[in-house]
């Protein structure tokens, strides 16, 4: 079978498909990644098959340039569905991220050559990242069968579908769906027509756990999270086991590539945990440093330490509650104190809370002796440990991504198009 991974050039939303595409080959299937070429290195140091496809995507300038009331926005649309399913704000919401990220990170020349690439190739299955629509039209113009990678709970589809739900009950001459428009004008381009399996895709491939999985009506193949951190290596001072708690702080590898400003003041977290006995293992790179006034004795910064190697020996983490952090300190057992302001981070701080394997610290309310006391409750109640291995439990019960594949291989062959 071949095999077509594709994902807009953010590095943390691609890191989740590699330990899938290495199973798939493993399994005998071909494999390519075609993305911007900005993502390029990023997917040969995996170990795998790059296909560079049109330009670079400027998203994050344009988020930049349209300034603090852009972010702000950003900040907050509500993917949860807690204040209510208001069609003008899920119309609003539709319009703009439409406008400012899917057709932005989904750009004319990078769907154009992806599709030129797909019908060339000719995959059996295409699998997409939630907001790389691109694979989808690339599937349909080539007649593949296609499904979406999720690395994280799918509050995207829970907010189209409220938005949908609540458009239909308004005359149709009403109607005004942009992500629609959007997708038929490009899918016009090809020949092909648009429905909502090319938003939706044909089945979903999830990586969240029982527990953190949003209820869904779509076709799911539920899989193991297996972590995934880009080039690692194992530095001399990790293979010594802590002589005092250790602890990770992390800001994530999305912060270092865009214009986002932090969460958190730095400073604040430093304050916070500086006369603690404890060991902090801080990842910052050269511009978050800059930031940093003082750095507390009792604190290491490096530029980068792979979490799957670091977290196991922690005893607690700090940090912003994205999908590659938050699942891999699930999957590492490790109380997390989750500071997180926007979207799908929210909702896994929340769950995570809900479940006792950890604390969620809204930006807005943290104050030192918040952060201070939330890390001392981690260390000192044996409750969250407990129900962070719960939660290790629940996530290593999951098929692993070799199990998943003969299933994939199944919903392959039933959904593609028979061809000439």
């Amino acid at each position: 079978m071949r095999v077509l991974i594709t994902s807009l050039a953010v590095e943390a939303h691609f890191n989740g498909a590699v330990p899938l595409a290495w199973a798939l080959r493993a399994a005998g299937h071909e494999v390519r990644v075609a993305s911007h070429p900005a993502l390029t290195e990023s997917i040969t140091r995996a170990g795998l098959t790059a296909v560079p496809v049109g330009t670079d995507h400027v998203h994050h300038e344009l988020v930049r340039d349209l300034g603090a009331e852009l972010d702000t926005f950003y900040r907050d649309i509500d993917f949860t569905g807690e204040r209510g399913d208001d069609y003008v704000a899920l119309k609003g919401a539709n319009t703009l991220l439409t406008a400012t990220f899917y057709a932005q990170a989904n750009n004319d020349s990078m769907v154009d050559e992806l599709v030129d690439f797909a019908r060339y190739w000719q995959p059996d299955l295409v699998i997409w990242e939630p907001f790389t629509f691109a694979g989808a039209v690339a599937a349909r113009a080539c007649g593949a069968a296609h499904a979406r990678l999720l690395w994280g709970p799918d509050l995207f589809l829970r907010m189209r579908t409220a938005f949908r739900r609540r458009m239909e009950l308004l005359p149709a001459e009403s109607h005004d769906d942009s992500l629609e428009e959007w997708l038929t004008w490009t899918l016009d381009r090809f020949g092909c027509a648009f429905d909502e399996e090319v938003v939706v895709g044909q089945w979903n491939i999830d990586q969240m756990p029982p527990g953190v999985r949003l209820p869904s009506d779509r076709p799911t193949v539920p899989m193991r999270y297996v972590p995934y951190n880009g080039r690692a290596v194992v530095p001399a001072w990790l293979r010594e086991p802590p002589r005092r708690p250790r602890v990770c702080l992390t800001l994530g590898i999305t912060s270092r590539d865009t214009d986002h400003p932090n969460p958190v003041s730095l400073d604040e977290v430093f304050e916070a945990v500086s006369d603690l006995d404890i060991e902090v293992v801080a990842t910052l790179d050269a511009a978050q440093r800059a930031e940093v006034t003082r750095v507390p004795d009792n604190t290491r910064v490096v530029d980068f330490v792979p979490l799957h190697a670091l977290l196991p020996g922690c005893s607690a983490a700090i940090h912003h509650g994205g999908a590659g952090t938050w699942s891999t300190a699930a999957a590492s057992a490790v109380p997390q104190l989750v500071i997180a302001g926007m979207w799908d981070n929210v909702y896994r701080a929340r769950r995570l809370a809900d479940l006792g394997a950890g604390l969620f610290l809204p930006p807005d309310e943290l104050t030192a002796a918040g952060l201070r006391d939330g890390l001392e409750q981690l260390l000192t109640k044996p409750s969250f440990r407990e129900d962070a291995r719960r939660l290790q439990a629940v996530i290593a019960a999951e098929p692993s991504p070799a199990d998943v594949v003969p299933t994939l291989v199944e919903l392959a062959g039933r959904h593609r198009t028979a061809r000439g």
